[in-house]
C-alpha cells in the first residue's frame, strides 16, 4: 500500500516539475509510512542520521512544496507547531487533550454537509473540517492509576 502511495506521490511531483532529491523522497516516504502527523522537528530528528547535512529548514520547505501541489495536509491544532499528514482518502482526526496525539478516523466525506452549508448560506464553500477530542486509551490508563 504505501509503496504504491509512494510511487504515485513521486509521479506528481515530476508532473508538476518538482525535482526528486534523496531527501524529498526521504521526508514523503517518512510521511507516508507515518501515522503520527509528525512536526518537521519529528522529521528532521529522524532523517538526520541518513542525511547529516539537511538542516530543518530544508524538512520546512519541503514540505511547503509538498503542501502547494497537494501531497501534504499542514494541520494547526493551536499548539505551537504544525503536524504534516500525508493526504489520503477522506478522513477525520480525533485529537487526545491530554498529550495531543492525533490519530486518523476514517468516515465518509461529509459533502452533503458542504453542500447544504453552501445552499443555506450562499457561499461557495472550498473545504471542511471535523476535529472529535477526546482522552486517549493511554492516557485514560495514567489517570485511572
Amino acid at each position: 500500500m504505501s509503496e504504491h502511495q509512494l510511487k504515485e506521490a513521486l509521479d506528481t511531483l515530476k508532473q508538476t516539475g518538482v525535482r526528486i532529491t534523496p531527501q524529498r523522497h526521504a521526508i514523503l516516504e517518512y510521511l507516508i509510512n507515518s501515522m503520527t502527523h509528525p512536526t518537521a522537528d519529528d522529521i528532521y530528528k529522524s532523517l538526520e542520521g541518513k542525511f547529516p547535512n539537511m538542516s530543518v529548514a530544508t524538512v520546512y520547505n519541503n514540505l511547503r512544496v509538498f503542501r502547494e501541489v497537494g501531497l501534504v495536509k499542514e494541520l494547526t491544532y493551536g499548539d505551537a507547531s504544525s503536524r504534516f499528514d500525508f493526504v489520503t482518502t477522506e478522513h477525520y482526526h480525533v485529537i487526545c487533550e491530554s498529550c495531543g496525539k492525533i490519530v486518523d478516523f476514517h468516515y465518509p466525506g461529509l459533502d452533503e454537509v458542504e453542500h447544504l452549508a453552501a445552499h443555506v448560506t450562499g457561499f461557495k464553500v472550498s473545504h471542511h473540517r471535523m476535529e472529535i477530542y477526546g482522552t486517549c486509551g493511554d492516557c485514560e490508563k495514567k489517570h485511572a492509576h
